[in-house]
C-alpha cells in the first residue's frame, strides 16, 4: 500500500499524463488525416508518453531512508518550561489578584453532572479524579469594550489504576465571552469561566 502523500503524488501524475494525452490526441488525429500509416505514427506516441510515464512510475516508488538515520530529541537545555500567566497590565488595577474570587464550572461528560467551584487565585481544588487549580483571573474594566471575563486555569485528572498519579491535561487562559479562543479538550472532564468577582475604582 501507498503512503497517503504518495498516493496524492500518483494521482497528480495520472492528471498530468491525462493533459498531455490530449493534445497528444489532436496531433494524431491530425497526422492520421495526413495520410501517415501505423508504423509511423507509433515513434511519435512513443515519445509523446515517455516523460509522463516516466515521472508516473517514479511517484508510486517510496524513497529509500536514509542511512544511519535516527530520532533526534531536543536537547534539554532548549526545553520550554511552561509558561507563566501573564495578566494583562490592568490587573493591577482594583481588586488585588489574592482578593479576586473566580467561578469555575466543572462539567463531568460521563455522568452529565455539573458543579461550580469558587476560588482565589493560587488556590486549588480536587474534586474525585480531578483537581482544578486557578492561577489568575481578571475582568474588562468599566471604560473597556468589549466586555471580557477571563482566568488561568489549569486541570489535573487521575491517571487511570494509579493512585495519586495526575498528569496536567490543560493549562491557559478561559474566556466567558469568547469560549473557542481556547477549549479543554478531554473525553472527560471540561471547565469554563463564569465570573471573576472584582471591583475597580469608582465602581459602584
Amino acid at each position: 500500500l501507498l503512503h497517503p502523500r504518495r498516493k496524492v503524488l500518483v494521482l497528480l501524475a495520472a492528471l498530468f499524463l491525462l493533459l498531455l494525452l490530449l493534445p497528444l490526441l489532436h496531433r494524431l488525429f491530425k497526422l492520421g488525416a495526413g495520410g501517415l500509416d501505423l508504423g509511423q505514427l507509433l515513434p511519435v506516441l512513443a515519445g509523446e508518453l515517455f516523460v509522463p510515464a516516466a515521472l508516473l512510475a517514479s511517484c508510486g516508488q517510496e524513497a529509500d531512508e536514509p542511512a544511519g538515520a535516527a530520532p533526534t530529541a531536543i536537547p534539554e537545555n532548549l526545553q520550554q518550561g511552561e509558561l507563566p500567566a501573564q495578566p494583562a497590565p490592568e490587573a493591577g488595577i482594583g481588586t488585588p489578584m489574592e482578593e479576586r474570587v473566580a467561578t469555575l464550572g466543572l462539567l463531568n461528560k460521563r455522568n452529565n453532572v455539573s458543579r461550580d467551584l469558587e476560588m482565589r487565585p493560587g488556590e486549588q481544588q480536587r474534586i474525585g479524579d480531578v483537581i482544578v487549580r486557578l492561577q489568575a483571573c481578571e475582568r474588562t474594566a468599566p471604560w473597556e469594550m468589549p466586555k471580557e471575563t477571563g482566568a488561568f486555569v489549569q486541570l489535573l485528572v487521575k491517571q487511570r489504576g494509579t493512585e495519586d498519579d495526575f498528569r496536567k491535561v490543560f493549562s491557559g487562559w478561559l474566556f466567558a465571552n469568547s469560549p473557542s479562543l481556547n477549549v479543554v479538550e478531554h473525553p472527560i472532564y471540561d471547565v469554563w469561566v463564569k465570573d471573576c468577582a472584582m471591583a475597580f475604582p469608582g465602581e459602584e
